[in-house]
């Protein structure tokens, strides 16, 4: 049988549906999706936390950069300088929302809940063509695709955008793997390639175990072939076309990403740090007791598993701990599927062992084995929360949950007899109880220890007397096909309802939109002190100055608001952020709580060497610095600029121009620098701090500044600051060395005169470049994706014995520095 681009060869051909029930399954589904979608807006809020702290003020950064013409590689906004192509939560790879933030660069924070909901639909809607082609019923495929963008962490964990984004293409990348397996169509197998890298684009670990799942997807259907090797090589052509194309696709986001990781404050991470990411096994009674721990409470006094509850520790909460799917899906599940021995049909079994595969993986430190796993396994390592695995068990729930409807509406009730479950007919009846019995225990401990029995119990029953209603109208009509049709629909109907009254715009995942004014309309007192700050910082652009502004304590939003209000914040909110500029700053993870503040030795206050390098001029704070935590230096000097309720705004006066031209060089180890008591002095005005490893890409020689005693000129003027790229007058005397105080990273690039020079580490954490006697013009400018950094990059990563990638320069001959 010959393969072609169109697919001659035919799929399994499945109990064709009526074109009126695939047209009416996904007008159930696309109803569901806009009904649930327009509460948020109806109630007057928006999906919380990191969906407006993180990932809004980044599409407002990608918008605002596109808008202006340009590819937002490079954020000055964020942590001094941060390279947003490498990080996975910058969007900027991400298709979808970079022709979102091309159309509309200033959206809504609803519009932009509603694009990120709308992620959901490529799946949802694959469930018809997944359940078609294998003859399962429609009222199935909508039940999949309800409990797919309703259930568990489709919605509890909706702040988490980037998940959302990898998980929302899975089952349409599953279904047209399949379709171009079963056809050996190249034409499947393209489509494939683009949906899979679509999911995989996220770099998270969502997209991380669903590619695993379609790996497994290929083993298994190779393993079940009559003839596996002659199955094997007449696709084999096909998979090294998909992996090509699905490679060639992400080879650019992965290799900057890894690049990114090498240098970052989460390269990999260890057992222990995982092992608190770990979904705790009392987690489970949720999965039938929706709010049995108070997860939907808009009071916010959660009792169930959490840090506060577990003596062993954990770092998961209520959103990550929350495996909801209906009443009448779970009810299906005990009955239909354990009881009456469903879930283990052979048709089914893929996605059972996917589900209990995701399940083990999630319990991570409570199963035997995951240890082993994330220590050798490759990828494990690279995060830090095997909870994140309940987004797979969630797909396994929808399919469970549909395949399960079919069941029923085509054949009725399962058959508890030897006949039917074998050996197995007397004890899965019982192990379903015990579930249910487990479950119930479980959630009243927790209830009983936090206070909170009451509710627990009331939840438990209504619960158990919606499945008891349910079971007596699910067994008086099931013998009756057409009266079964008739029940599918209404499970649809219940469970569609219930979905959506409970999760959609719940205490998971919605808050008042008046919550994050900063991106709509601040409170007069804030507005005012903003206004007052950035025509501070305009006039002294204006003057060629270029100060950096420190935001923390303000609460939410604030954290990186930078990038919309285009402010360069030496903070921000960010899980990845680069190693060393963490080390020497001390920046936390995020800025909202002064607490979490840290200063270590390099920078022990805001009048030290480091933050005048940095430029740092301004602090914004919720209070005045006299209540300020302890551990904060005292800023006796610092003059007020604006300060009244919760804003106020100080000016350092101690900062020294962004660049400036050094004619004296000290060679330094700067890593080992920034692990010292005490960095090294040196005049901020006329000696640069050179990195060894950069010290034999100079051409010149240079004295010490101890043993100079000719006074060279040098002057440095910016004349345009962009995102990506600085362009800088230089005019000298005598060679020197440019230094500009902004972040080294890999990817810049710098010519003088239209001349290509290597990048210099200079004064620990930044850029420089030697110049020549005269007057010069330099640029910097951020190419992360030029051949040369993607090749450094990918040597390193392999282990190549080459420059290492840090420097990302060109090779110069190595000359001496004169020490006298």
């Amino acid at each position: 049988m010959q393969t072609s681009i169109s697919g001659l060869d035919s799929p399994p051909s499945p109990t064709a549906w009526p074109q009126r029930q695939v047209l009416m399954a996904f007008a159930l589904i696309l109803a569901a999706w806009a009904l649930a979608a327009a509460v948020w807006p109806l109630t007057g809020t928006v999906v919380p936390w990191d969906s407006k702290n993180q990932f809004y003020p980044t599409l407002r950064y990608l918008g605002s950069a596109l808008a202006h013409g340009e590819l937002p590689l490079w954020n000055p906004y964020h942590f001094g300088g941060h390279p947003s192509a490498a990080d996975p939560q910058s969007l900027l790879f991400t298709p979808t929302m970079l022709l979102f933030g091309w159309l509309v660069p200033e959206p809504s924070m609803q519009l932009f809940d509603v694009v990120v909901f709308a992620h959901f639909l490529p799946g949802a809607l694959a469930f018809v063509p997944l359940f078609r082609r294998r003859g399962w019923h429609p009222a199935g495929a909508v039940v999949a695709a309800l409990i797919f963008m309703l259930g568990g962490s489709a919605t509890a964990r909706l702040q988490h955008t980037g998940m959302i984004f990898s998980y929302g293409f899975f089952p349409l990348a599953f279904w047209l793997l399949e379709e171009a397996l079963d056809r050996r169509s190249y034409l499947y197998g393209l489509l494939f390639a683009i949906s899979a890298a679509m999911m995989v684009i996220g770099r998270d670990q969502v997209a991380f175990l669903c590619a695993l799942t379609l790996i497994a997807l290929v083993v298994q259907r190779i393993w079940i072939a009559p003839r596996s090797f002659a199955y094997l090589r007449s696709r084999l052509g096909l998979l090294v076309v998909m992996g090509l194309v699905g490679g060639a696709l992400l080879a650019v986001p992965v290799v900057l990403t890894m690049q990114f990781l090498a240098t970052s404050t989460r390269p990999s991470f260890g057992f222990g740090v995982a092992a608190m990411g770990s979904l705790p096994p009392e987690s489970l009674a949720t999965i039938l007791f929706g709010n049995v721990f108070g997860s939907l409470r808009w009071t916010y006094d959660y009792w169930g598993p959490d840090w506060h509850s577990l003596s062993e520790g954990t770092w998961t909460d209520r959103a990550t701990n929350y495996l909801f799917v209906g009443t009448i899906p779970a009810l299906l599940l005990l009955w239909h599927g354990v009881a009456g021995g469903r879930l283990f049909a052979l048709e089914f079994r893929f996605f059972l062992i996917v589900g209990l595969v995701a399940l083990f993986y999630a319990l991570g430190r409570y199963t035997p084995g995951f240890e082993v796993i994330f220590d050798h396994m490759p990828g494990v390592n690279l995060y830090r929360r095997p909870a994140d695995a309940t987004f797979l068990i969630n797909i396994a729930l929808a399919f469970a949950a549909g395949y399960l409807v079919h069941r029923y509406a085509t054949e009725g009730l399962p058959q508890w007899n030897r006949a039917s479950l074998g050996r197995l007919w007397a004890i899965l009846p019982l192990l379903a109880l015990g579930l249910v019995v487990a479950a119930i225990a479980s959630a009243l401990a927790f209830a009983i220890k936090g206070g909170h029995v009451s509710p627990a119990l009331v939840e438990i029953g209504v619960s158990l007397a919606a499945a008891a209603l349910a079971i007596v109208v699910i067994t008086r009509v099931s013998g009756i096909s057409r009266w079964r049709e008739a029940v599918a629909l209404v499970l649809v109907t219940l469970t569609g309802a219930e979905l959506i009254g409970r999760h959609a715009a719940s205490a998971l995942n919605a808050e008042p939109a008046e919550r994050y004014t900063v991106f709509t309309k601040l409170p007069p007192e804030q507005l005012q002190g903003l206004q007052i700050l950035k025509r501070e910082l305009a006039e002294r652009h204006a003057k060629g100055e270029y100060p950096r502004v420190e935001i923390l304590g303000l609460k939410g939003a604030w954290q990186n608001a930078s990038m919309v209000l285009g402010i360069e914040d030496i903070i921000g909110y960010n899980p990845l952020r680069l190693a060393d500029y963490e080390r020497a700053i001390g920046t936390g993870e995020n800025a909202e709580d002064p607490n979490l503040r840290r200063f270590p030795t390099s920078f022990r206050g805001y009048k030290g060497q480091l933050a005048s390098l940095l430029g740092l001029d301004y602090i914004v704070l919720d209070r005045p610095v006299e209540k300020l935590p302890r551990h904060f230096p005292r800023l006796t000097d610092a003059e007020v600029v604006y300060g009244t309720g919760r804003m106020w705004i100080y000016r350092l006066n101690t900062s020294v121009p962004r660049a400036y031209v050094a004619h004296h060089v000290t060679p330094v180890d700067s890593e080992a620098v920034l692990g010292l008591e005490e960095l090294p002095e040196f005049n901020r005005e006329t000696e640069a701090l050179i990195d060894d490893q950069s010290m034999h890409l100079l051409k010149a020689s240079y004295a010490p500044a101890s043993s100079a005693r000719d006074k060279a000129k040098g002057e440095a003027r910016i004349v345009s600051y962009q995102r990506n790229s600085v362009a800088i007058d230089v005019e000298s005397d005598k060679p020197g060395v440019l230094v500009l105080h902004d972040i080294f990273y890999p990817g810049w690039e710098v010519w003088v005169d239209g001349e290509r020079q290597p990048v210099l580490r200079a004064n620990l954490l930044f850029r420089g470049v030697e110049v020549a006697a005269g007057k010069r013009r330099v640029e910097f400018r951020f190419r992360p994706m030029s051949l040369e950094n993607l090749v450094a990059a990918t040597r390193s990563l392999l282990g190549s014995e080459e420059e290492p990638i840090r420097t990302a320069t060109i090779p110069r001959p190595t000359h001496a520095v004169d020490a006298n």
